[in-house]
């Protein structure tokens, strides 16, 4: 049975670059940026006021005086206003363009306005003080977001100051969601006493939608033909197929088979692990990706979390995720010799520790229990006691 590590390595050693796209960068949150992004000019462009107040030449200052007559107001984005002379000062607010002639910003805290003057009534006054200065931060030219990065909201206000309205940003892949048998029936449908509703498909396309990923959905009965058409017909449209059920070693289970017909080669059936022992991983001669999860919704959840989405991060030419690590809250026992993903929930502890509670649910198929739970936790096959205190790999969900 493959391992979860040989699990991983298979499925990374298939990772693939789709291309890029342009799009409007109102569009490009949380994609893949596949461009530099260079400052169009200095930043900040000019000498930036970054309190409001009044600009003096320091010399003025240094040579003693501390009454300036205030000759004229300017706001942020207001043409610079010069002095003439030494006793003047530009009434001036944040975010302004320094005139050239003065050089200190004397914030309103530290003077007092009569009169028409400004009068001093604190000393200490530094040279440049409460200015950002052109360039400070970059120069034109300089790369300020380099590609490979996923856009944020931060990066989007970058991306917004140096007018970069199109973005190149990695492709993604085209991908449907199929789920099987005849024991589902639609959100919308009264199921029987034997029957149950769709769920993991549904699971499947809202995790994909935090990455952008526009899925399509697709039910399949439990019929061999119909299988194997609608498999048929995914494998000339889609880059990766996302199944879910119908992979195991029942009766009706006629995935397996299809994918085989349909000229897809197994790279793996079966990984050592709970939940998600079934897992079934195999590539079409077209270069066609399939992930075929088992049908129980825990065993889903935790598949997409610890095989996909870190193929989707490295085929994004990502850089790769460090991994995240939590101390366990309190001694657990796992007999079987299996990889154990044992759903925890979260907190941190007054020391700054963060601390993995167990919430054990009645298996991979209680799909409640993953609403109070933020995370699996990844316990090693060839330990059956672990203690509290100890320290172990979390997939944040």
């Amino acid at each position: 049975m493959t391992t979860v590590l040989q699990a991983e390595k298979s499925i990374l050693a298939e990772t693939k670059d789709f291309g890029t796209e342009t799009i409007p960068f109102e569009q490009a949150l949380g994609r893949a940026l596949a461009e530099d992004i260079k400052a169009d000019r200095d930043l900040p462009p000019f000498n930036r006021v970054t309190m409001d107040g009044i600009a003096i030449n320091y010399k003025a200052f240094e040579g003693g005086i501390g009454s300036f007559r205030i000759k004229a107001t300017q706001a942020a984005g207001d043409t610079p206003i010069e002095i003439e002379n030494q006793d003047e000062c530009i009434e001036i607010m944040t975010g302004a363009a320094l005139p050239a002639s003065v050089d200190t910003v004397v914030p309103y805290e530290h003077i007092e306005i009569k009169d028409g003057k400004a009068n001093l009534i604190k000393s200490g006054i530094k040279k440049g003080q409460n200015l950002h200065s052109k360039g400070a931060d970059k120069k034109q030219g300089d790369v300020i977001i380099p590609a490979g990065k996923v856009i944020t909201p931060a990066l989007i206000n970058t991306i917004a100051s140096v007018g970069k309205a199109k973005l190149s940003v990695k492709k993604l892949p085209k991908v449907v969601i199929i789920s099987s048998g005849d024991e589902l029936v639609d959100i919308d449908q009264a199921p029987s006493s034997t029957q149950i509703r769709k769920s993991n498909s549904y699971t499947i396309h809202a995790v994909l939608s935090q990455f952008q990923i526009k899925a399509d959905l697709l039910h399949i009965p439990d019929d061999p033909g119909i299988t194997r058409e609608k498999i048929g017909l995914c494998l000339k449209n889609y880059d990766v197929i996302l199944m879910t059920g119908g992979i195991s070693m029942g009766k009706f289970d006629h995935i397996p088979k299809a994918l085989e017909e349909m000229g897809v080669k197994t790279i793996f059936h079966k990984v050592s692990q709970r939940p998600g022992k079934p897992f079934w991983f195999g590539k079409h001669e077209n270069d066609v990706l399939v992930f075929a999860f088992p049908g129980n919704p825990v065993a889903t959840f935790m598949c997409l979390h610890r095989y996909f989405l870190p193929w989707l991060n490295a085929s994004q030419a990502l850089p790769e995720k460090s991994p995240a690590y939590a101390v366990l809250g309190r001694d657990f026992t796992f007999k079987p010799d299996l990889q154990y993903f044992l759903q925890v929930k979260l907190r941190f502890t007054d020391e700054g520790k963060l601390l993995a509670e167990p919430i054990e649910g009645n298996g991979s198929g209680d799909f409640a229990n993953l609403a109070d739970t933020d995370a699996f936790l990844e316990l090693p096959m060839e330990r059956s006691e672990f203690k509290k205190g100890e320290a172990f790999r979390i997939w944040l969900f």
